[in-house]
């Protein structure tokens, strides 16, 4: 399989929040990240906005993101 990233993913398992621009959010898991994206999963993509700011608050991190691609409860990000 050719590798078309343009940053090597690794591969964790981390409690993330979708942070909505305008307030609230919803939890995902953190199944892999790189320099540029993530893949995360969510109970359901229906009603996710195209960008959100992922939190993973164990490593004080946050990123702001938009949806690339999503399938079924996978949804892959890319930083912004």
């Amino acid at each position: 399989m050719i590798e078309n990233r343009a940053y090597p993913r690794h591969r964790i398992l981390k409690q993330g929040t979708i942070a909505f621009r305008g307030g609230g959010g919803i939890d995902c898991m953190v199944r892999n990240i790189s320099q540029g994206g993530a893949r995360l999963e969510v109970a359901s993509p229906v009603g996710l906005p195209g960008s959100f700011t992922l939190v993973i608050a164990n490593d004080d991190f946050m990123r702001d993101c938009h949806t690339v691609w999503h399938k079924d409860r996978r949804v892959g990000v890319a930083f912004e």
